[in-house]
């Protein structure tokens, strides 16, 4: 990690920039493909988060030292309880909000599983990586395209990354302990995912089924 101070150098700008400019621009082709302009209440919370989000990369990407790390990560972790009582207390949730807090959570979790992995080792990339594996996957296979039902179990678990992966970077416990926390959130996270999928397999349409054997 570098010097407390400043917290942001050059590399830590320069991520910030491009980080605004991929963020424009997904965001720009979303509002299109879904029809949501202007965003809902609860989309301008999810908005700020991933402003949050950009300074948390940028601090990261330039080996800030835990407590800016920590400090952005959690209001950014608060803001996702937050948005979600916005959208159901102003009855304005959408499949473009969900989608955008879903995408939002996985990136947070991306980083800070990038800033752990500097304290426990590489492996801790595995749970930053997971949604993006999973993603991957649904190309090759479009079986685990298919809608999901709602769980409170895999929301609980996804939450649990960030909480975990922050806590951890703050240093306030022994690398065992870190260590065993982690690999715990991994496990969860695992069990999640292939929940998911093995429902997914199950509900596959017999067109889907017959398409794969040919």
């Amino acid at each position: 990690m570098s010097d407390p101070g400043p917290w942001l150098g050059p590399l830590g700008w320069t991520t910030g920039l491009l980080y605004v400019l991929l963020v424009t621009a997904l965001l720009t082709v979303a509002v299109r493909r879904y029809d949501r302009w202007p965003l809902g209440p609860a989309d301008l919370v999810t908005l700020v988060r991933v402003g949050l989000i950009g300074v948390v990369t940028a601090l990261v990407a330039d080996g800030a030292p835990p407590l800016p790390v920590v400090s952005v990560a959690a209001v950014a972790l608060v803001l996702d309880w937050v948005d979600g009582l916005v959208a159901r207390g102003t009855r304005t949730e959408s499949d473009f909000g969900a989608r955008f807090d879903m995408e939002a959570d996985a990136f947070l979790i991306l980083v800070l599983s990038v800033y752990v992995s500097g304290i426990l080792g590489p492996w801790v990339l595995l749970i930053g990586a997971m949604r993006y594996l999973f993603g991957s996957a649904a190309w090759l296979a479009p079986w685990l395209r298919g809608p999901l039902p709602p769980s409170l179990a895999r929301k609980a678990v996804a939450a649990a990354q960030g909480i975990v992966l922050t806590v951890v970077a703050s240093g306030v416990f022994p690398e065992p302990v870190s260590t065993a926390a982690v690999a715990l959130a991994l496990a969860a996270l695992v069990w999640s995912f292939g929940r998911d999928v093995m429902g997914l397999w199950r509900a596959r349409s017999p067109r889907t089924s017959a398409a794969e054997e040919r």
